[in-house]
């Protein structure tokens, strides 16, 4: 059960996400993709919830939320993150 969030801060850290996901349920996995010449995040990230209950009620939650000053967008993600190379985000 996998979550897409974008419009991130260039700040966010995995552990800060799942901080955040954790009051929904339990997070198996986060990934915050990065700019491979900066080392800074692209913007956006996948998360990754226990049960697809959990996952719906973290995107019904956290959608539109201003989280370090930036308006969260949180969808349900079309694929789930263990069908996709890490490597390719």
């Amino acid at each position: 059960m996998s979550i897409y969030i974008e419009n991130l801060s260039s700040e966010v850290e995995e552990d800060d996400l799942k901080r955040i996901f954790l009051e929904y349920g339990t997070v198996k996995q986060v990934h915050i993709p990065t700019n491979h010449k900066t080392g800074k995040n692209r913007g956006f990230a996948v998360v990754e919830m226990e049960t697809c209950a959990e996952e719906i009620s973290a995107v019904q939650m956290l959608r539109g939320i201003e989280w370090m000053g930036r308006i969260l967008t949180v969808n349900r993600a079309r694929i789930e993150l263990k069908d996709v190379s890490l490597s390719r985000l």
